[in-house]
């Protein structure tokens, strides 16, 4: 197990959310379900690609700021698309891959190459990519590719 958890606490969708997020990520599965005494779903406990999460629902007291959020490392613009598109259903797009799916949560949908491209040791080539993910919503790798360059 691992040592430190996630936990998420939504109004009343713990487990709506959990099974739209299961279904989204590869390599996804929800491991357990507490039920309170009148048969309502408490808290789920899932994994997202191998991470354990906690979702409870506490309640409308709580909600989400984008003071966190779940960072999703792409390979290709393919996989990011497929997020995005699912993800945002219900929700709402932001800037610079960022996005709030439609229970609060928000999410960063990145490829793997921005890395590469922003800690780059010549700071013209990262700066061009800084400038040019800093126009988009949703990512194009094509395009931060070719700011990189120069192109």
């Amino acid at each position: 197990m691992q040592k430190i958890t996630t936990f998420l606490t939504f109004d009343h969708q713990a487990e709506e959310a959990v099974r739209l997020y299961t279904s989204v990520i590869e390599g996804s599965k929800i491991t357990s379900t507490v039920k309170g005494p009148n048969g309502a779903v408490v808290s789920v406990t899932f994994e997202l690609a191998g991470q354990t999460f906690i979702a409870l629902n506490g309640g409308p007291t709580f909600s989400f700021t984008q003071g966190i959020s779940l960072f999703v490392s792409c390979e290709t613009q393919a996989e990011i698309d497929a997020y995005w598109e699912k993800l945002t259903r219900g929700g709402k797009e932001v800037q610079c891959g960022w996005l709030v799916d439609k229970f609060g949560v928000s999410w960063q949908i990145v490829p793997r190459v921005l890395g590469e491209y922003m800690s780059c040791p010549d700071q013209e080539k990262a700066g061009r990519a800084m400038q040019a993910m800093m126009k988009m919503v949703k990512l194009d790798i094509a395009a931060l590719e070719r700011a990189f360059e120069g192109r």
